[in-house]
């Protein structure tokens, strides 16, 4: 059985800014090698914690570990070992492409050889090659977000926070930057990955937790997360001029988590447990109705986002 690493632990953290309380006892593990996805509505905290982790905030009780050590805004050793690749760009636009990468790596690495021998593997690896002169007010915001992340990664950090790394860029770059992320755990990185994209949680996260008002509402694998939904499926029915009767009697089945019939499509969510598509597909047809279309769908990670937060995560994007 393989060794269980923990390389970034918090420990009922707690952090404050008067009467808003951003971070709120809070605990949680991550493991060596892994993606691990942090999802929040905005204000929920993930920016807050992230911070904390890396000691550029102070906070009121708790502890942070990093690498089994306590993590402190001293902790130069372990600092060296952490790439953070922010939302915000943060190149300079002076620099050529080739320059920033440099620049950045050469805060962790002093030896001239092995900082170029790590530009260019870089370079390579977001394929920017072509682009190597370029400054950045003449790249597309796709390029300048691979740009950000070389910047993040090139001096080859064990831990690396990516914080929506994928925000407005194009679906190719995207696609780059997600097989790049998958790579660099298989690699050996552990990575903290936050984003309003859900289907990047469900592509790349190992593991993940979900925050609101600083707290952790629900964490595990995504197969362990969606099975504390309430609701087993949804169920859409395309059936026109269906009578209030068989509606209010749908309504109060007891199955039924929830019901809305507008323009002739007919909405149900089932509760955990249940499944009874047949069963109203027998009571439309004793009715002399028939649908037009049926489908039925398991819930998503999207589905238990907005159940337990009562927000739909893309809405915060």
């Amino acid at each position: 059985m393989k060794e269980r690493i923990i390389d970034v632990e918090v420990i009922d953290l707690v952090k404050r800014y008067k009467e808003l309380v951003a971070v709120d006892h809070l605990s949680l593990s991550i493991e060596q090698g892994e993606i691990f996805g942090l999802l929040g509505p905005n204000g929920s905290g993930k920016t807050t914690l992230i911070n904390c982790m890396l000691a550029l905030l102070s906070y009121d009780q708790g502890e942070v570990k990093i690498f089994a050590k306590p993590m402190t805004p001293k902790s130069y050793d372990v600092k060296q070992q952490i790439g953070l690749v922010p939302q915000e760009i943060s190149v300079y636009e002076e620099l050529t492409v080739y320059d920033n990468i440099d620049y950045f790596c050469g805060l962790y690495v002093e030896d001239k050889e092995e900082r170029r021998q790590r530009v260019e593997e870089v370079i390579d690896f977001v394929q920017l090659d072509s682009f190597r002169k370029f400054h950045p007010r003449k790249l597309s915001g796709g390029l300048k977000r691979r740009l950000n992340l070389a910047c993040g990664i090139a001096h080859r950090p064990r831990l690396i926070f990516l914080d929506e790394p994928t925000v407005a860029v194009d679906p190719q770059s995207r696609n780059r930057i997600l097989e790049g992320i998958k790579y660099l755990r298989d690699q050996g990185s552990t990575i903290v990955y936050t984003t309003h994209y859900m289907e990047e949680v469900e592509y790349l996260c190992d593991r993940l937790a979900i925050l609101d008002h600083g707290k952790i509402l629900v964490s595990g694998t995504n197969e362990e997360i969606i099975s504390m939904s309430s609701i087993s499926e949804s169920i859409e029915i395309v059936v026109y001029d269906l009578p209030e009767s068989i509606i209010d009697e749908l309504r109060n089945n007891p199955s039924v988590d929830s019901l809305t019939y507008q323009s002739g499509t007919l909405s149900m969510a089932m509760k955990q447990g249940d499944s009874n598509l047949l069963s109203v597909l027998h009571l439309l047809t004793e009715e002399g109705l028939e649908p037009v279309s049926v489908s039925g769908k398991n819930p998503t990670l999207n589905d238990v986002f907005l159940e337990i937060t009562g927000k739909e995560l893309r809405d915060n994007a």
